[in-house]
């Protein structure tokens, strides 16, 4: 359901320009704003995008994904607290579960981690995924594109727990950690959804329960069976206890690990370039359909279906009629 038009003239009042360099300047109420820009593709969010842009690149982005039940949001708040106490600052993005009536946020995350409201140096928004596979909303990779270039050290990323769709997060990412607890039959799952895969650290959340040993150990043997090259990264496997912190400095340390490996080996710049060209492809499949959308009801579209009905002519002939008028703007 889209906002009502008073709704959407507040949310996206004011010049992109003084919303960009507020942001910039650390303002959280203009963060906030861009972000509902990128949520419903605002008339300005070209120019905001064209803004933002030579500022971006600097935010180490790490998705949180894992099956439901594995404490992703106690995980994410407290990653929060410990990169904090780091030092750094931490822009959040809850990817929740859509509400059938209104298409926002079902779960809010931002009430589960209010551990961190009225702290300055934190952001966290919660996003529908509205029905999108994957476990991200479609707008998740602009809006990364405003916490980063808003200043902020860190970007989290976690995501809906939708099982083997969850896998998208790691094109989003500069480091996808992924969540496992035992008892869960997780060790057994994500190798089946093929999680492992996209592994660049494996978290034993609730590792103070019967069973985590085990599932450090099937964890490893899974692992050995991957082929790797001699200087391919071998994902860490990290035991922590997120409602009491333990284990998160050193779940910190072993994403800043992998961070420098990125660095150095230059496969950061690999996955970026990967993350834009599939950001560029969806916005311009996106503009795209609007365009066929002002042909889908046309006269020219209605003719030549009778013509493939009546055997005049076949559907792929029909097609590249119909693409020759397509609009080029």
């Amino acid at each position: 359901m889209s906002p009502a038009p008073g709704l959407t003239a507040r949310r996206h009042g004011g010049d992109a320009a003084d919303l960009v360099s507020r942001a910039r300047g650390g303002e959280v109420r203009a963060v906030a704003r861009l972000v509902s820009w990128v949520e419903d593709e605002a008339p300005g969010l070209p120019e905001v995008a064209r803004l933002l842009a030579p500022h971006t690149g600097r935010a180490q982005v790490v998705g949180v994904t894992g099956a439901p039940g594995v404490g992703k949001s106690t995980t994410t708040n407290a990653l929060i607290a410990a990169l904090r106490g780091a030092g750094r600052s931490v822009g959040v993005l809850a990817v929740d579960p859509s509400s059938p009536f209104s298409g926002g946020a079902l779960l809010g995350d931002r009430v589960r981690m209010g551990d961190h409201a009225g702290d300055d140096g934190v952001f966290i928004r919660s996003m529908a995924a509205r029905g999108h596979l994957g476990g991200l909303a479609w707008s998740t990779p602009q809006a990364v594109r405003v916490l980063d270039a808003s200043g902020y050290d860190v970007v989290l990323v976690e995501t809906v727990g939708v099982g083997q769709s969850e896998v998208e997060v790691a094109g989003l990412a500069d480091t996808t950690l992924v969540l496992l607890a035992p008892g869960l039959g997780d060790g057994i799952q994500a190798a089946k959804a093929g999680i492992l895969e996209t592994a660049d650290v494996l978290g034993v959340n609730k590792a103070d329960r019967e069973g985590a040993d085990r599932l450090v150990h099937d964890l490893r043997a899974a692992m050995n069976l991957t082929e790797r090259h001699a200087d391919d990264w071998r994902p860490p496997i990290q035991r922590t206890v997120a409602r009491d912190g333990s284990g998160m400095p050193e779940l910190v340390g072993r994403l800043d690990e992998h961070r420098e490996w990125l660095t150095t080996t230059g496969e950061l710049a690999r996955r970026r370039t990967r993350r834009a060209r599939a950001e560029v492809e969806a916005i311009a499949v996106a503009r795209l359909r609007a365009r066929w959308s002002d042909l889908s009801g046309s006269a020219d579209l209605d003719d030549l279906a009778a013509a493939v009905a009546a055997g005049s002519t076949d559907p792929y002939a029909a097609a590249e009629v119909l693409l020759d008028h397509l609009p080029t703007r």
